[in-house]
C-alpha cells in the first residue's frame, strides 16, 4: 500500500482545510485509516482515525472542528479541519493499519498563522 497525501497550505486563524489520502493497493476497506500530526519539537499524535465500515475516533483537541471520512469506492480518506487553531500547525501524515501492516503516506504541511 502507498499513501500519498495532499492538501495543506497556509490558512489564517478560524479558517478550513480539506486534506486527503490517496491509498493504492487492493483492500481499501479492510484497513483502518488514521491522521497523524507532529509540530515541530514535539511527538506525533494521533488526531482522528476511521474504520472501514466508519466508526471513528477523535483526539479531543479536534473534536467538533475536524471530521474524518472516507471514500472506499476512491480509496481515498479525507480530514475536513475547521476552526483550526496556532496550536493546529503541524505536519499530518496519513497511516494506513490491518493486523501486522502499517503503511505511512508523506505529510503535508499545515500552517496556521495570521
Amino acid at each position: 500500500v502507498q499513501l500519498q497525501a495532499s492538501g495543506g497550505g497556509l490558512v489564517q486563524p478560524g479558517g478550513s482545510l480539506r486534506l486527503s489520502c490517496a491509498a493504492s493497493g487492493t483492500g481499501f476497506m479492510s484497513y483502518i485509516m488514521s491522521w497523524y500530526r507532529q509540530a515541530p519539537g514535539k511527538q506525533r499524535e494521533l488526531v482522528a482515525s476511521i474504520a472501514g465500515a466508519g466508526r471513528t475516533y477523535y483526539d479531543d483537541s479536534v473534536k467538533g472542528r475536524f471530521t474524518i471520512s472516507r471514500d472506499n469506492a476512491k480509496n481515498t480518506m479525507y480530514l475536513q479541519m475547521n476552526s483550526l487553531k496556532p496550536e493546529d500547525t503541524a505536519v499530518y501524515y496519513c497511516n494506513s493499519m490491518r493486523s501486522s501492516e502499517l503503511y505511512w503516506g508523506q505529510g503535508t504541511l499545515v500552517t496556521v498563522s495570521s
